[in-house]
């Protein structure tokens, strides 16, 4: 039987609703934190790639756009270094003007941004507090810890929704092979030629009309080759071709 993915990579809806998770227990962790927002991206797809991202207050959420639009910010130094970032008083820390003014328009004085990378997921959490210096020890607090569950959280997610693609995938391999195996046999008594000779036959069938070798494999079954003989002998191999209908050379 073959087993439904529950959910999908960890860029889907689930992945969200663990981020979001995450940022409402560090708000509810870190007493001097006033709000999170926790972004996931995928290190094989690098810098371009698209960042979701999840907060516990609309007003956040602007801060990582700005971030991410500008190409500069606490999180883009976190994810290079692999350290977290402090920024004590926004109101006096100039390294980030953009964000810094974001910040301090949404009442923001001070925010910690603690990277997670594990497996290929690349995970921020971004603290945000309103008195300058609220935030100093929270890159030891429970906000690692729980950063550190929900990455390896997203890890397992996403090894086990490939586990169930390979499995499907091994299924539905299963299934066809005797489809396949059928119509390597009239290949073979339609062209005169060997086994490995007509199932390169179907690939390449396969190939140039761009559909699954089960399909063309089926079709072969379905009408026992009638229609296809000149079909089938002008991809045949030249060797295969050449052959008469017995499987000796002319």
């Amino acid at each position: 039987m073959l087993i439904e993915p529950e959910y999908e990579a960890p860029d889907s809806a689930f992945a969200v609703r663990r981020l979001q998770r995450l940022a409402e227990q560090c708000v509810r962790s870190v007493p001097a934190c006033c709000g999170a927002v926790a972004t996931l991206g995928d290190e094989e797809e690098g810098e371009q790639g698209e960042r979701r991202t999840t907060a516990t207050h609309p007003d956040l959420a602007v801060l990582v756009g700005v971030q991410l639009d500008s190409g500069d910010g606490p999180i883009r130094v976190a994810l290079d270094s692999g350290e977290p970032v402090v920024a004590g008083d926004l109101l006096h820390d100039e390294r980030w003007p953009a964000y810094r003014a974001a910040a301090l328009g949404a009442g923001v004085r001070s925010s910690v941004t603690l990277p997670f990378h594990r497996a290929g997921v690349l995970v921020t959490l971004n603290l945000y507090g309103f008195r300058p210096g609220s935030l100093a020890n929270a890159a030891r607090g429970p906000a690692a810890v729980l950063g550190e569950e929900a990455t390896a959280g997203l890890v397992r997610d996403r090894r086990y929704r490939a586990a169930l693609t390979e499995v499907g995938q091994l299924e539905s391999a299963l299934r066809s092979r005797p489809v396949i195996d059928q119509a390597g046999g009239i290949v073979m008594h339609v062209l005169g030629c060997g086994v490995e000779e007509a199932y390169a036959v179907l690939r390449r069938v396969s190939q140039l009309t761009n559909r699954k070798l089960s399909d063309v494999a089926a079709q072969v079954v379905r009408t026992r080759g009638r229609g296809l003989e000149k079909e089938l002998a002008r991809l045949a191999p030249p060797h295969a071709a050449a052959r008469s209908p017995n499987g000796e050379a002319p």
